[in-house]
């Protein structure tokens, strides 16, 4: 089996895209923001043109012609000079405090999201992925999932914030801004998707070796679509009758794997790592690193920190029939 792992396709992030009302709000503050930088940006080099034609004017181009610099500005007022350096600076502030008080109505717009009827998640970051534990909802048990939310379009959506080990940041750019996670400090989040999709998050506040493979998903999805995925999160593992499978099952059970991950319906009730129980619903694995496919997770299984250098996850020494059993059980877990 090869070793290479296959790469996966990138859904959309991008913040210039907004698939949501506080996204919209800060994309409009974007775009104002580079429209007024924009033209304060033109406006110095068309000054600084002018007084570079001006000065290349005032150079002599005979030897003969060279005579004493003109200094009599420092002690006559060029009052007209005076007027353009007062009006830019007053123009400068006006601009300031435009942009200004544009943030602060951008900022009190983010914070009245109506949040009737909220999605609850409990969102924790960790090195370097992420657990997502969404909370009961009416007659809805709860459910733990790593690395991949899905949400209602239409809904609003509070994530509470917590941090395992150092600093993080929430950051799904379609759909808000970014949100710091600190240790000991729990903060929350609130969005709503407006428009279905899947889109790409990632942690914004540097934590360590792999920092920039700590990325999520969010799958914005119709309420009956979401309803039937929150429904099948709820459960426990399927039970197969494959008998490879069920041998994997036991390897999974004895080898230090029940020891890091839960898989409900088993007796692995590990918390160290992600909660596998629907594993094969996540559309990756290594939080966004690798495509989920059978191939990935045996060269996942394999070698780990071949393909997360630095990542917690210790290589597992199977056999190539074990690593296969396992796997054959792992693509179970739908």
């Amino acid at each position: 089996m090869s070793h290479v792992a296959e790469v996966v396709a990138q859904p959309q992030q991008s913040a210039l895209q907004p698939a949501g009302v506080q996204a919209a709000q800060i994309a409009k503050l974007w775009n104002l923001s580079l429209i007024v930088c924009g033209i304060v940006f033109a406006l110095v080099l068309l000054a600084t043109l002018v007084a570079l034609v001006r000065n290349t004017r005032g150079i002599p181009t005979r030897p003969a012609a060279i005579h004493a610099p003109d200094v009599s500005s420092l002690t006559r007022p060029e009052l007209r000079t005076q007027r353009i350096v007062i009006g830019a600076s007053v123009l400068s502030v006006v601009v300031l405090v435009g942009l200004i008080v544009a943030d602060v109505l951008t900022d009190r717009a983010l914070s009245k999201l109506p949040v009737d009827n909220p999605v609850r998640i409990d969102m924790v970051g960790a090195q370097w992925w992420w657990q997502a534990s969404y909370r009961p909802d009416g007659a809805q048990p709860g459910f733990v999932t790593a690395n991949e939310l899905h949400v209602p379009v239409g809904r609003p959506v509070i994530v509470s914030l917590h941090a395992a080990d150092v600093i993080h940041s929430f950051w799904v750019p379609n759909l808000h801004g970014k949100k710091d996670m600190l240790p000991g400090i729990d903060t929350t989040i609130e969005f709503r998707a407006d428009r279905a999709g899947t889109y790409r998050g990632q942690c914004a506040e540097y934590c360590g070796a792999e920092h920039a493979l700590m990325a999520m998903l969010v799958v914005a999805e119709p309420p009956e679509h979401y309803a039937a995925w929150v429904a099948r999160q709820a459960q426990p593992a399927p039970q197969s009758t494959d008998v490879i499978a069920l041998h994997g099952r036991d390897v999974f059970e004895r080898a230090s794997c029940a020891n890091c991950h839960t898989v409900r319906g088993t007796s692995a009730k590990g918390t160290l790592g992600p909660d596998l129980t629907h594993l094969m619903s996540r559309e990756t694995i290594a939080a966004g690193v690798l495509a989920n496919t059978h191939q990935n997770l045996a060269a996942w299984i394999r070698n780990p920190d071949a393909l997360k250098p630095g990542t917690l996850m210790p290589a597992v020494p199977l056999s190539d029939a074990d690593r296969l059993a396992l796997v054959r059980w792992l693509a179970t877990l739908q």
